[in-house]
């Protein structure tokens, strides 16, 4: 294939490797004063800062190019939940960099943000609007567009934007508890979800899990709603822990990068558990998830490397 054909297919929902590379660089920023090794995060956030700055401009040249494919995505009863990750990824970005460069930090999280509300406001009214949305086509990616803004108030509160950042929890935390019933609801009474989404149920985790962090940052401490939170999103990652046989015997696919996220955010709601409460509980638990999210994401950058190699990647679907 030529190089213009692959980025003919290049899909939008790359963008979850960005979002799955933030959330391990936040994870190891989050846990770098209990392991000492400081150097992780910094060379995460520099090869995630690349990888999304390559698929910016590749997924920019097909939106000049092969404009019609890009529109044809927007269509998609389920590419288009993905559109949203890229203001996703700059608003982790803009978590990633708070730490390290206020400014530019902030200036990731107007644009991110921004772009964020424009794109659940877009979905939405597709969804409202539809005309060939079947209840198949219903699975946890359509999580992304609207319980994305729970990420909002973790960087939005250190910048100052308090009830904007207020604004956008109640959005993502409101829309995940309706879509959470459709999903199961879909589950439980239809056919099983298709071989390559299977990998998005791990998109559970990430709902209650980022909730819990956003909740802390937007309230400043533990209470009983945000206990809530944290042990519902802790309990969906052992229910998936115990499926894993299930997730082994699948072919690898982009979808795969649906592991990553969610588990960097109940990695990440684990050590903040330990930052506020103290508890060693959670300090080991937070050093054993970071082990295997470590291991994950290393594994699917090989797989991905792999794929690409092999020219798996950026073809066109059947």
């Amino acid at each position: 294939m030529s190089q213009e054909s692959r980025i003919k297919f290049l899909p939008v929902s790359v963008f979850a490797t960005v979002m799955g590379l933030s959330g391990f660089t936040i994870a190891w920023e989050k846990a770098q004063s209990m392991t000492g090794l400081s150097g992780v995060a910094s060379v995460a956030l520099a090869i995630t800062t690349l990888v999304f700055a390559v698929l910016l401009l590749a997924y920019g040249s097909k939106l000049t190019v092969h404009r019609a494919e890009v529109l044809k995505e927007l269509h998609h009863p389920v590419r288009l939940s993905f559109f949203p990750t890229v203001s996703i990824s700059l608003v982790l970005l803009s978590i990633a960099t708070l730490e390290i460069n206020h400014g530019l930090s902030a200036a990731l999280w107007m644009g991110g943000s921004a772009l964020h509300l424009l794109f659940t406001l877009y979905v939405l009214g597709a969804w409202i609007n539809h005309e060939h949305f079947q209840i198949q086509h219903m699975n946890p990616a359509w999580f992304i567009p609207v319980v994305g803004n729970i990420l909002v108030p973790i960087a939005g509160v250190a910048h100052g934007y308090v009830e904007v950042s207020w604004f956008f929890f109640s959005i993502g935390l409101l829309y995940w508890l309706v879509l959470l019933t459709i999903v199961f609801y879909r589950i439980i009474f239809h056919a099983p979800l298709p071989g390559k989404l299977v990998p998005t149920l791990f998109i559970l985790i990430a709902p209650p899990a980022v909730g819990f962090i956003a909740y802390v940052k937007l309230t400043g401490g533990v209470d009983v709603f945000a206990r809530l939170l944290y042990y519902s999103g802790l309990f969906v990652t052992l229910l998936l822990f115990t499926q894993l046989h299930r997730f082994a015997r699948l072919k690898f696919f982009l979808s795969w990068w649906a592991y990553s996220f969610p588990l960097a955010a109940i990695t990440i709601a684990t050590l903040v558990m330990y930052q506020q409460l103290g508890h060693e509980f959670f300090r080991g638990l937070g050093l054993v998830l970071l082990a295997v999210l470590t291991l994950v994401i290393g594994m699917l950058l090989v797989r991905t490397a792999r794929a690409v190699m092999r020219r798996e990647i950026c073809v066109e679907e059947e």
